[in-house]
């Protein structure tokens, strides 16, 4: 499966300062952060103060209907995982209604990655964030859910594109720009347990972490905060 960074740089290297990309939550706007090489003081629309799950596909609507005056509209991509679509799906009728040239890419790892992630570091070891039904113990380790996101964007009246390597994603995304109607390119990334993405960053998140905890899960990640406090610097 293609990995996230490299849908980024598939994406990157087919966009010009045409294309617009909007998104929210997740993973992606730290990746994007990262890579992103901006073309447009207009391209980037990226909604970083709270994460929104499901504000990418309402926004990016929002950006083709005030665009509506350009034929042809500028190209705008709504990028969302798995999680952030189950959110707020059902605008894509609008788009369909108005036949609007949305370009919605869903990047699917079946499952939380970014929150599951975060949960990890906090000594909660990713619980209920994979999206597999619970096994004989109570826990979420037992087959993947029969979830089909892109059964699911077809069912209201998009057009999707399914891509399962990279040679497939660079062909659906080249073809979904240059698509006059809605358009969805489907892409399976890898799994949450698997995920590999860019160099971290240098910044520490302040997320609390039980002071009293038994797990060695979460008395490590106690032992890690303690760490990151210690080292701490206040620049202002």
């Amino acid at each position: 499966r293609p990995t996230q960074t490299q849908v980024l740089g598939l994406l990157d290297a087919l966009a010009t300062e045409d294309d617009i990309l909007v998104n929210a939550a997740g993973s992606l706007p730290g990746d994007l952060h990262k890579l992103w090489r901006t073309r447009s003081r207009d391209q980037y629309h990226v909604e970083y103060g709270y994460s929104c799950m499901g504000y990418e596909i309402p926004a990016a609507i929002g950006v083709l209907l005030a665009d509506g005056v350009r034929t042809p509209r500028r190209p705008v991509w709504a990028l969302v995982g798995d999680g952030t679509y189950l959110m707020n799906p059902t605008e894509i009728v609008t788009a369909v209604q108005e036949n609007l040239p949305l370009k919605l890419l869903i990047l699917q790892n079946h499952g939380y990655a970014s929150i599951g992630g975060l949960s990890e570091s906090v000594g909660a070891e990713r619980f209920g964030t994979a999206y597999r039904h619970r096994d004989a113990d109570g826990g979420f380790t037992g087959p993947p859910l029969p979830v089909d996101l892109a059964a699911n964007a077809a069912s209201l009246g998009m057009r999707v594109l399914r891509a399962t390597t990279v040679d497939d994603l660079r062909t659906a995304l080249s073809e979904a720009r240059d698509a006059e109607g809605p358009t969805c390119v489907y892409v399976e990334t890898e799994t949450p347990d698997t995920v590999s993405g860019p160099p971290p960053a240098q910044a520490w998140w302040d997320v609390p972490v039980a002071e009293t905890a038994s797990r060695p899960a979460a008395v490590e990640a106690r032992e890690e905060y303690d760490r990151q406090v210690a080292a701490r610097r206040r620049h202002l």
